[in-house]
C-alpha cells in the first residue's frame, strides 16, 4: 500500500499457518474501534468481535466466521444516532493467485473465491468488510419520515415582471 492509507483493522494470517485448520477471536482495541467508526461512517461502535476460521478446501481454504457488533449509524433523515445490532455469519471461499486461471471471467453475481496475495490473508479486513455488508446503507430511524420542501417561488424575469405590475396596480386608486 502506499501513502499514509491504514486499514481500520489488520489481522494477518499467512498460509503456510493455517496447517489442518485455524480459529482466532478477534478483538480490536478503543484505537482501531475508533478506526472502523471513521471507515464506515458510524456515530459509534462500542463493541466489536469476530470469530474466523480458515480450513483447507479442494481448491484453496474456506474462510467462515461471525462478527457480533453493538454501533450507532445516523439516521439519513433526523441525523440522530440510531443503535444496530449486527450478528452475522459469513461463508468465503480463497484461492492463492497461482491458482487462479486468467481466462476466468468475474461477474458481480459470480461466487467466484477471494483471490490471496503474497501469501496472507488480512482476517480483520474480512471481519469489518463483512460488518459493513451487514449495516444498512441507508439509515432511518422507525417513525422518521422525510417531508419534500416547498418548491422555490418562480424566478423569472417575468414573474419579477409580474410582481411589479401586481404592485403597480395595487398603488393606483
Amino acid at each position: 500500500m502506499t501513502g499514509n492509507f491504514r486499514l481500520p483493522f489488520s489481522y494477518v494470517l499467512r498460509v503456510n499457518e493455517i496447517g489442518a485448520g485455524v480459529t482466532r477471536l478477534l478483538v480490536p482495541d478503543d484505537a482501531e474501534r475508533v478506526r472502523i467508526v471513521k471507515a464506515l461512517d458510524l456515530a459509534s461502535l462500542s463493541t466489536f468481535e469476530s470469530e474466523l476460521s480458515v480450513v483447507p478446501a479442494h481448491l484453496g481454504w474456506t474462510l467462515s466466521g461471525r462478527v457480533k457488533a453493538e454501533a450507532e449509524q445516523v439516521c439519513g433523515i433526523t441525523l440522530e444516532p440510531l443503535p444496530v445490532t449486527v450478528d452475522a455469519r459469513f461463508v468465503v471461499a480463497l484461492v492463492e493467485e497461482a491458482d487462479v486461471t486468467p481466462e476466468v471471467e468475474v461477474t458481480l453475481d459470480d461466487d467466484s473465491p477471494d483471490v490471496i496475495e503474497d501469501g496472507k490473508i488480512d482476517l480483520g479486513q474480512y471481519a469489518v468488510e463483512q460488518f459493513a455488508l451487514s449495516l444498512d446503507p441507508f439509515p432511518r430511524k422507525p417513525d422518521a419520515e422525510f417531508v419534500q420542501p416547498e418548491e422555490p417561488a418562480e424566478i423569472s424575469p417575468f414573474a419579477v415582471l409580474k410582481q411589479m405590475r401586481t404592485a403597480g396596480e395595487g398603488g393606483k386608486s
